[in-house]
């Protein structure tokens, strides 16, 4: 028997089931059709493109693809977002990503994990050469985009690797020669398996460069900053998720043994974010930021906070001159963010705001932007993300409604940008972080939600053996201490909380406040249970990220957990908002004396 039959039999199978033809609208309105196609992505980076059967489950596809990737079905696991799939895939949407990834006890760094031979998968899956994942309502402007680079790619022109970065990176071109995209491979991210230069090591799915953004992860972030931004306010260019066959891209062969070498001009398919690029004239590190509109930095400011940016800085603002009526170049900047790849991280993290030491950002906010912030809803904005990017874990999207809530309450009690930058910012006091004004009205709300988890009626209903016993499991130190990554840095803190909390009354009245809050947070409820859950099972905790330098976690909370504590967060914030108003009137007070 020949030695390639069975790769030969695997793509007879899965070139039967397979089409190259674009899917029509029905697949992305959250109803499975009869047939609809699914894109495969191993640990490694392969992708294999294959249709589903109204039939199917996740063991008979797996099964197909033991043949095409010689992998027993036993030993893998078909992953979706925060779900590993047991059996029904009725909810999964067509030209959605699946990560196939095999247990680490069948895993070995000896032998290729999940690496078929390319020509194989090539030769299986006979999609197009660039094809958008997902249902955007907002794809529009990336079809002229892709279309254009595919014109390109069927002329000979080639794309072009960008040589800077930690990551791989590729400009796409149109048919003119003229840079249209750039194009970042999920398998090629910093840490990945097939990154390009030199910072490979990590399967698909595990802990990257924060610990909080897992390996290949990134692009679905870059999508959902776009899809975020309402109206363009922020700038971000127009960014998709898709399926990319090219030869330019780069595969490691042989990890194991050091020899990281490409495969030179044989096509391979990969999950990429594919974002318009746009042409500029410099980024903000190479041009004085106090020259910036004040705008432009209240408008990326505003993001960035809303996504919890952990990687903004001046190399990732892209800078445009704007010319004058006459057609000359004028003072005016225009300024492009890029680069969201690490934010919506699954816990609350030390962000990075460059911005926040720039005078731009002490400059209260405008009516139009105190206008925009009010008019964000952060639940409407989580529903958007779940149709748009079924693939987002809701850990991220709890992020999301956190910060969203932290952004509107701060801008409507009189904070600047610079303010809320640095509520959310940890300090470093001597060789350890500590926790941002964020993260402490965070750990001061998960604390009063395991409270009343042990006070709640229906332990007083019992008797009083059963509640003596419950109230005694409850109490311990150390259960109530897993609930927080670190309560010792939390007693570290200034307890200001508490005691703003006790002064309120002496102080000032925040009664009108708290029922404001109450109000809004009305829409800001996520104990609906999603459709998610009716397709697979979701990770074990210990399946999750490790907490690393997270002080918070969102994720182990249930639903009813989760609504409990965004109330407690709420009313806690006014507590934390007064402290820092009080703060910042010492602080003139000083200036002024030091003045005089």
């Amino acid at each position: 028997m020949s030695p390639n039959l069975p790769a030969q039999m695997a793509v007879a199978v899965l070139r039967s089931t397979t089409s190259g033809d674009f899917h029509d609208d029905r697949a992305s309105e959250g109803k499975p059709v009869g047939r609809r196609r699914v894109f495969i992505q191993t640990e490694t980076g392969c992708v294999l493109g294959i249709e589903l059967d109204r039939q199917d489950n996740a063991h008979t596809v797996k099964r197909r693809l033991q043949l095409a990737l010689h992998v027993p079905a036993e030993e893998s696991s078909l992953v979706f977002g925060d779900l590993v799939l047991k059996n029904d895939l009725s909810a999964i949407r067509g030209d959605s990503p699946l990560l196939l990834t095999r247990s680490s006890m069948h895993r070995s760094s000896s032998t290729p994990c999940l690496s078929p031979g390319v020509k194989d998968l090539h030769q299986s899956d006979s999609s197009g050469p660039v094809e958008m994942l997902g249902c955007s309502s907002r794809r529009a402007p990336m079809k002229q985009l892709v279309g254009d680079a595919v014109k390109a790619i069927r002329r000979g022109v080639d794309p072009v690797p960008v040589h800077s970065g930690l990551g791989g990176a590729y400009y796409f071109r149109n048919s003119s020669g003229d840079k249209v995209a750039i194009v970042k491979p999920t398998d090629e991210e910093p840490l990945a398996p097939n990154n390009p230069k030199g910072f490979a090591g990590k399967a698909l799915g595990q802990p990257g460069l924060k610990r909080s953004v897992r390996v290949g992860e990134t692009g679905f972030r870059e999508v959902a900053a776009y899809l975020l931004d309402h109206g363009s306010f922020a700038r971000v260019p127009p960014t998709a998720l898709v399926k990319i066959t090219h030869s330019v891209f780069h595969v490691n062969v042989g990890l194991s043994s050091g020899n990281t070498c490409s495969r030179k001009r044989q096509c391979i398919s990969k999950i990429a974010s594919f974002q318009q690029f746009i042409p500029h004239d410099f980024d903000a590190s190479d041009y004085g930021t106090s020259s910036f509109p004040v705008s432009a930095i209240h408008r990326i400011g505003m993001l960035d906070v809303r996504i919890l940016n952990t990687d903004r800085h001046a190399g990732n603002l892209l800078v445009r001159k704007v010319e004058t009526g006459d057609g000359r170049l004028g003072g005016w900047m225009d300024l492009i963010p890029i680069d969201h790849g690490l934010c919506l991280p699954e816990s609350m993290e030390d962000p990075y705001f460059e911005w926040v030491h720039w005078p731009q950002a002490s400059v209260p906010f405008s009516e139009d932007e105190l206008e925009y912030i009010a008019n964000l809803d952060p639940t409407r904005d989580s529903d958007m993300l779940r149709m748009e990017l079924p693939m987002i874990r809701e850990a991220c999207l709890r992020v999301l409604v956190l910060c969203t809530i932290f952004l509107k309450e701060a801008a409507r009690i009189g904070l600047c940008l610079a303010e809320i930058g640095e509520m959310m910012s940890r300090e470093l006091r001597g060789m350890e972080e500590e926790p941002s004004e964020l993260e402490v009205v965070c750990m001061e709300a998960r604390r009063l939600v395991a409270e009343r988890e042990v006070l709640s009626p229906k332990a007083e209903l019992k008797d009083e053996e059963e509640e003596g016993l419950h109230f005694h499991v409850e109490c311990k130190e150390d259960d109530q201490d897993n609930t927080y990554n670190s309560l010792q840095a939390f007693r570290k803190h200034p307890p200001k909380l508490e005691e703003s909390i006790e002064e309120d009354e002496e102080i000032t009245d925040f009664t009108h406040v708290r029922e404001e809050s109450a109000a809004s947070l009305k829409g800001v409820n996520l104990t609906e249970t999603t459709k998610r859950n009716q397709t697979g099972k979701a990770y074990d905790r210990d399946e999750t990220l490790p907490f690393g330098t997270s002080f918070v976690r969102l994720a182990d909370m249930s639903e009813e957990e989760w609504g409990a504590f965004l109330e407690n967060f709420q009313v806690l914030l006014q507590s934390a908002f007064h402290d820092r108003k009080c703060l910042a009137t010492k602080q003139r007070q000083k200036q002024r004396l030091g003045i005089a």
